[in-house]
């Protein structure tokens, strides 16, 4: 058993059996505000399967999102039956939420991917993993790619996409010889 999978087991660990120091690390999350610099990743193990290296260029920043079902700003279009609804659901993940709002912060960085780190009765929090396209420690690859969380290319954004996973009933564009 390696040190990454040691390190994966006691973070599930604390949080099944909800540990003080899990406590502890969401209480003072909860204080903090909603976008936080980090610096290293809370979950080292995660972070470094999704794609973190410890290089100057690479940095985690910590987002939260509000749980609960998404009420519309205002139920506009009448007392038609059809028009009054309350909820929506708005086709995307909290994490995919989490990103773009990252995203918007850090406008000269681009996101690489996200994991959960926690959650209580009313935030989820996720961590983003950064990247300064700037650098020349960074991949070539994803320099080029602008917007990946806006344009759904991170492991999130292929979630709600539905492009995660190959086989039928998956999203696809129709060839010419299917129509």
């Amino acid at each position: 058993m390696g040190l990454y999978s040691k390190i994966r087991g006691t973070f599930q660990k604390e949080y099944k059996e909800r540990s003080p120091i899990y406590k502890e690390r969401i209480r003072t999350w909860r204080k903090e505000g909603t976008i936080v610099y980090v610096g290293k990743p809370t979950n080292i193990a995660r972070a470094r399967s999704l794609g973190y290296k410890a290089k100057e260029g690479y940095f985690a920043v910590r987002v939260r999102t509000k749980k609960g079902r998404r009420a519309r700003k205002s139920p506009r279009g009448g007392r038609k039956p059809s028009k009054n609804i309350k909820y929506i659901s708005p086709g995307k993940s909290y994490q995919a939420v989490a990103e773009e709002k990252a995203a918007r912060k850090y406008a000269d960085k681009e996101v690489l991917n996200s994991y959960w780190v926690g959650e209580d009765g009313m935030y989820k929090y996720f961590e983003i993993i950064m990247i300064d396209p700037t650098m020349k420690t960074v991949n070539k690859d994803i320099k080029k790619q602008k917007g990946r969380a806006f344009r759904g290319l991170t492991s999130a954004g292929k979630k709600h996409r539905g492009i995660r996973h190959k086989g039928k009933g998956m999203n696809r564009p129709m060839r010419w010889f299917e129509r």
